[in-house]
């Protein structure tokens, strides 16, 4: 049988090889499969229904106080945003995080209330921000769905 190449003849292969292109591709994939929800911050809460207007989006990040239904305070911006924190831990956090606007506009402060929460833990929430320096505190609610608007 005769031999296809003959020794010495053999020319450079021009084609591209996509195998590891496709590896990288793939482990990109699969982290950002694993990445994408730790990407969604908080604690889970149920939102009273209300209707309201939004926040405008050129204001500054809110700082934003979740009370859980068991009464827990979680700050957004914290070490470990949803882990829950004490009401000393808050009010130090939030004191600090206002101290640092001194001059400017502060940036808004918002309390996030599960709606089956203790009303006294809200309230008691909002009296921390207000002795840590918040000027004005606001209420986050869900919005109302279309058909069932008041009006």
């Amino acid at each position: 049988m005769a031999h296809l190449h003959q020794p010495g003849s053999r020319r450079p292969m021009s084609d591209i090889n996509v195998v590891p292109f496709i590896d990288v591709m793939l482990v990109l994939l699969v982290i950002f499969m694993i990445t994408t929800p730790l990407l969604t911050q908080g604690v889970k809460v149920e939102l009273p229904k209300t209707t309201a207007k939004a926040i405008d989006e050129k204001q500054k990040e809110p700082l934003i106080v979740t009370v859980d239904s068991s009464g827990n305070y979680y700050l957004n911006l914290a070490d470990k945003p949803d882990q829950p924190i004490t009401a000393r831990t808050l009010s130090y956090l939030v004191t600090t995080q206002l101290s640092k606007q001194q001059g400017i506009e502060q940036r808004p402060v918002l309390v996030r209330g599960d709606k089956n929460v203790n009303y006294g833990k809200v309230v008691e929430a909002m009296v921390l921000l207000q002795q840590a320096g918040a000027k004005s505190v606001g209420l986050i609610t869900q919005p109302m769905p279309p058909d069932k608007k008041v009006g």
